[in-house]
Parts: structure tokens; C-alpha cells; sequence
């Protein structure tokens, strides 16, 4: 290979992470070793040599990575990498590539990649990394029972109930009367002060108290190390909860002492295990469903933090979990109906519950506020409006107790200016479109992300036919619409470094709901609206868009899994600040981030901001 063949491989390679880590004469090297393969749609599939592993560096053109029963892996575009989990792991390939577009991929052999390992640090924790993820993701695509393959530390109750060894029996029963729990693990060496040298020795239970001081009859002065269980079976924080489970079967226990490095974080009880098995979708949503009054609807939706704790944990999809989340918002939001409707009577009309924005789009995440509206069959005379103030005020101050905040914008069916008849919802959608100004769209945004959670189908189908009449081909509306989309951008600044978000002094971090996923929202939200689809998800919108051919395969694709990788980094962020105490917040802060995280990201921002060029092209030229 000359030199002017090599110019423009060196400048690629160069540019690439992990690639940019390595000196000039590694990388040199490197480049010259590289062959070149020219891969065609036409031939489907990559052929790989199960003898003969190599890194494959995608130049250009599109492919996918497919396990032996065909599940997607990992969809893969310029500057990917495929052909490393074989070099890293020995072992054959068991993988497909298949070919998305005509594409050029340089091939590095097995003896350079072991080389480039050696040579430098940051290269080697790139792939090892990057082959973590892949199985990672590979899992995500596997059965998973919840409850079971979720961290001890998801379940565990964190503030245990101490005493030290010394202390008399008595006291050790009062401590767990007052606390009203069922075991006090026992501490040698105790002090409030100095946590660090707590050493667990013993757990004294009801059990023991009933079995081994009362049936014995001892003295409650005695101290406590007499009457306990020395020695007791514990896990790890990061214990599977199906380790838990066998643990505590096997051995008759019904409480495990949690200990990292020596020192008690946590016990474990069975009544949490069950409480966590009740927190999986299906059984959550059907206690809710079982529920009679409004009071043990608001105690049951307790459980919602934990099921959202449970998914991340699990490492489910950011949009599976939206999904999940919102169902049980919707089970809840309808149960609150039914049972408000008991108290007030049957309702005097036919009726919508309307949910908009993420509810609507079912994409919830932690701190979900409200978003809804009432829909009419027909103007209420005064009693059916007096019926219907107090039906979604209830419905509303239910919601609020169980956790869904009232809507800092009063957009709420409590609120009289959202609970309207099909003829004023028609009207006001009609008034949105076809006299667009540009801050009332803003606001209005919300609206065009609408489902029906409870009432005729008919009637909402009314309702959303009529706006999607309104909106399809209408440039003037589209217009306004990209141009309010446009009015963020992502937090991607010269160097490709991150423009994080402050408040003062202080650095909240990146903004990943209103920089990231909610661009994503409105582009989706503009096109669909333009071509009249009725779905109102994301991930769905764009899969449409596609099958539509609205948008090209590449940037569909590209689009869904930037909005999939930024949702998933938001609830995996969330999960951390949840697990550490924090304040739960859509703020990232990318130092707590990898390097080939932090890469990952900008990608995916870089997704974006293509995106909203794309709609600036198509809609915004006339506006």
C-alpha cells in the first residue's frame, strides 16, 4: 500500500476511539497492517472465518449483529467495530453479520489487535468494555424473572436495626418493639461513631427470642450474645436476589444480614422478597386492579419506585421500561375512575380520560408529573358539570397521592380549560393548526402525543381523525412545529466536548431529557403529524416513518437508537442517585462516564442534531 493509499486510512483510524490513544508510530504500524474489504447488500451476510478472527472498523455503509437464533445485538454504522468478543474471548464466531448497505471496512489481524492491547492501556479497556456491553445487551434479549435476577441491594431494607454483643437481651427486644422489625443484628464492637470497625457476629430474631430466652427461660439481663445466632449466614450488596432466595430456603432463615467488606449494610427478610415479587408489572398492575377504596390504592402505588428500581436493575430496555411504567400509571389513573365513580354515581355522559405528553407517548420515567384532559360526548348542563369537576378533581388529588405531582402547568382535567366537549377539542386543535403562533404550538406540543386511558374508543377515534386531518401536509402548521423543535439543540459544543447545564456555581451536568430524548420526541412528533400516523410512541412513530419509507432505513434506525441509548443513560443515571441517596434529577454528569461511554454519547447527540438538520431542510424553508 503507497503512501497516497495510506493518507486517508491513517486519517479515519487516527480520528477513531480507541485509535486516537495510540502513539504515532503504533499507529503507523497499525495502518499499514490494515487490508481493506469491500462488503455488498447484495451479499447479505459477511463471511466470516471461524478460524481466522479479526477487528472488522467499519469505514462506511450499515450492518447488523445477529446471535445463532437471529436476536439483534447491535446495529453498526462508520467508525463501529465488529469481529473483538472472538479476539478477547478465544472462542469461535458464533455471530452473523448482516449487510445494510454496500459498505468498506478495513480488517485488522489478530496479532496486531493483541499488540495495540499491550501498547496501550486505554485501547485494551476500550474492547474489553465494549465486549461487557455486548453481552449485556445480549441478555437484555433473554426471558428474565424480575425478581430474581435483580441486586440484593434493590430489595434490602438499608438502615438495619444494630446492638452490640454486650447489651442485655431486654434491650434488644425493646429496640425491635420501637423500630416494630422482627431481628437486630448483633455487632462486635459496636460504635456510632467509627461504622468502619463494626463487625457483624450474631443476629438475635423473634424466633430466637420465642425459641432460645423465652422456652428456656432466661433471664432478659443477660447480654445478648447468649441468646443469638453467631456466626449467621450473609451475602454481599451485589448478590443476585436469586442467591437470596436459595440461601434462605435452604437454611430455614427468613433474614440475611447484608455485609460489604466486613461491615453490615442491610438485611434482607423474606417479606422483602415478597414485596418485591408483588412490585413485577403484571401482579403490581392486578393488585391494583383488586383495590376498593382510594386508600389502598395510594398504599399500593408505594411500590412503584421499587418496580422502576427493579427494571433498571434488570437492565431492561429504556423503552420497555416506559412502557411498563406507563401501564401501571394507566391501571392506577383507571382504578382512581371506577372508584371515584362508585362514590359519585354513574356518569351522566360519555367520557375520555385524555393522557398527554410521556404518558401519553409511554415513555414515563421517575418523577412523572401529570398530563390530562377530559373529553365530553357533548356539551354537560350544570349538574353533569358540577359531575364532572368533582369526578377529575378526585381523580387528580389521587394521582397526586400516589406520587404523580399536580402538573406545574395546570394542564390537568381538573382544570376547566381541559375539560372540554368533542366539539371544543376539535376547535381548539383546529385554532392550533391552522393559526400556528409559534409559543402557543410550544405549549401546545403536549397534545399532539394523546391517548385514550378511559372511555369509548369512538370518541377519542373522533377526536384524533380530526386532528390528523388537520395536520397532514399542512406546511404552514409543520413549519411551526420544526421551528419550535429547533429551539433547543444537543449539549454538544467545539471539540466535541459537552455544554453542561448551571445553576449558579453549581454544575448540574447534561441535560439528558430536554437536550436529548425530548428532541427526539418533537422530530418524530413533526413527522408523524405530517403523514397522519396515529401512534403517538417514539420508538413506534419512527418504525412507521420508516415502514413508510418517510425515513430512510440508516436514519431511522439511527434515530431509534439514539433515543434508546440517551433513555436508557437518563434511567440508568437515575438508578444511581436513587441507590446513593440523591436528589432524582435528568441531569448526567459525564465525569462519573467512561471513555467509551462519553463516546457513545456524543454519537448519539450527533444523531440528533443530523436529525433536526433534517427537519429543517424539509419543513422549515417557507417558514
Amino acid at each position: 500500500m503507497d503512501a497516497s493509499e495510506l493518507q486517508p486510512i491513517s486519517q479515519f483510524i487516527r480520528a477513531q476511539v480507541p485509535f486516537d490513544s495510540l502513539t504515532e508510530s503504533v499507529l503507523e504500524r497499525c495502518c499499514k497492517s490494515l487490508t481493506v474489504g469491500y462488503y455488498s447488500k447484495a451479499s447479505a451476510i459477511v463471511p466470516l472465518d471461524e478460524t481466522h478472527p479479526q477487528l472488522y472498523i467499519v469505514r462506511s455503509g450499515a450492518f447488523e449483529v445477529r446471535d445463532h437464533d437471529g436476536e439483534l445485538l447491535d446495529r453498526l454504522g462508520e467508525g463501529d467495530y465488529f469481529g473483538f468478543p472472538s479476539l478477547l474471548s478465544g472462542e469461535k464466531v458464533s455471530n452473523r453479520v448482516q449487510i445494510l448497505e454496500d459498505g468498506l471496512v478495513y480488517h485488522l489481524d489478530p496479532d496486531m489487535f493483541d499488540h495495540l492491547r499491550v501498547e496501550s492501556r486505554e485501547f485494551d479497556r476500550f474492547f474489553n468494555r465494549a465486549f461487557a456491553k455486548r453481552l449485556r445487551h445480549q441478555g437484555r434479549f433473554k426471558a428474565k424473572e424480575l425478581a430474581t435476577t435483580n441486586r440484593v441491594s434493590t430489595l434490602m431494607s438499608r438502615h438495619p436495626i444494630v446492638i452490640d454483643l454486650n447489651a442485655s437481651i431486654h434491650e434488644a427486644a425493646q429496640k425491635m418493639r420501637l423500630a416494630r422489625v422482627s431481628s437486630v443484628l448483633v455487632l462486635d464492637n459496636y460504635n456510632e461513631t467509627d461504622k468502619d470497625k463494626q463487625k457483624l457476629c450474631g443476629i438475635l430474631t423473634d424466633r430466637d427470642l420465642r425459641n432460645r430466652v423465652l422456652a428456656e427461660g432466661l433471664d432478659g439481663n443477660l447480654p445478648v450474645h447468649q441468646a443469638m445466632t453467631s456466626k449467621p449466614k450473609m451475602l454481599s450488596s451485589n448478590s443476585l436476589v436469586f442467591e437470596a432466595m436459595l440461601m434462605m430456603s435452604e437454611h430455614s432463615i427468613h433474614h440475611l444480614p447484608i455485609v460489604d467488606d466486613e461491615v453490615p449494610v442491610g438485611i434482607l427478610t423474606s417479606t422483602d422478597i415478597l414485596r418485591g415479587q408483588s412490585s413485577q408489572p403484571l401482579l403490581l398492575i392486578g393488585e391494583i386492579e383488586r383495590q376498593h377504596t382510594v386508600d389502598s390504592l395510594i398504599s399500593v402505588s408505594k411500590q412503584i419506585p421499587l418496580l422502576l428500581q427493579n427494571l433498571i436493575s434488570a437492565d431492561a430496555r429504556a423503552e420497555e421500561i416506559g412502557r411498563v411504567l406507563t401501564s401501571v400509571t394507566d391501571a392506577l389513573t383507571r382504578r382512581l375512575i371506577v372508584l371515584n365513580q362508585q362514590l359519585l354515581g354513574e356518569a351522566p355522559m360519555a367520557f375520555c380520560w385524555l393522557a398527554f405528553g410521556s404518558q401519553g407517548r409511554q415513555d414515563q420515567a421517575a418523577c412523572s408529573d401529570q398530563d390530562n384532559g377530559l373529553l365530553l360526548a357533548h356539551e354537560p348542563d350544570e349538574t353533569a358539570s358540577a359531575y364532572f369537576e368533582a369526578l377529575s378533581k378526585a381523580v387528580c388529588s389521587g394521582l397526586d397521592l400516589c406520587g404523580y405531582i399536580y402538573c406545574p402547568g395546570d394542564i390537568m382535567a381538573q382544570n376547566p380549560k381541559w375539560r372540554l366537549t368533542l366539539k371544543q377539542w376539535q376547535a381548539k386543535f383546529e385554532s392550533w393548526v391552522n393559526t400556528p403562533e409559534p409559543k402557543a404550538l410550544m405549549h401546545a406540543s403536549i397534545f399532539f402525543d394523546m391517548r385514550s386511558i378511559y372511555g369509548p374508543s369512538l370518541l377519542f377515534d373522533n377526536l384524533q381523525d380530526t386532528v390528523l386531518a388537520n395536520t397532514k401536509d399542512n406546511d404552514i402548521f409543520l413549519a411551526g412545529m420544526a421551528a419550535n423543535a429547533l429551539v433547543e439543540s444537543p449539549p454538544l459544543g467545539f471539540f466535541k466536548k459537552f455544554v453542561l447545564e448551571r445553576d449558579g456555581r453549581e454544575v448540574k451536568g447534561i441535560d439528558l431529557k430536554h437536550k436529548g430524548n425530548a428532541l427526539i420526541n418533537d422530530i418524530a412528533r413533526v413527522y408523524a403529524l405530517s403523514a397522519g400516523i396515529k401512534e403517538v410512541n417514539t420508538a413506534k412513530r419512527i418504525r412507521e416513518l420508516m415502514e413508510l419509507g418517510i425515513l430512510n432505513r440508516k436514519d431511522a434506525l439511527n434515530v431509534a437508537d439514539a433515543h434508546e441509548f440517551i433513555a436508557h443513560m437518563r434511567l440508568s443515571n437515575q438508578g444511581y442517585q436513587h441507590t446513593h441517596s440523591q436528589e432524582i434529577s435528568n441531569y448526567l454528569k459525564p465525569q462519573h462516564l467512561s471513555s467509551l461511554v462519553r463516546h457513545q454519547l456524543r454519537d448519539a447527540f450527533k444523531v440528533v442534531h443530523d436529525a433536526q438538520s433534517g427537519i429543517r431542510l424539509k419543513f422549515t424553508r417557507s417558514f
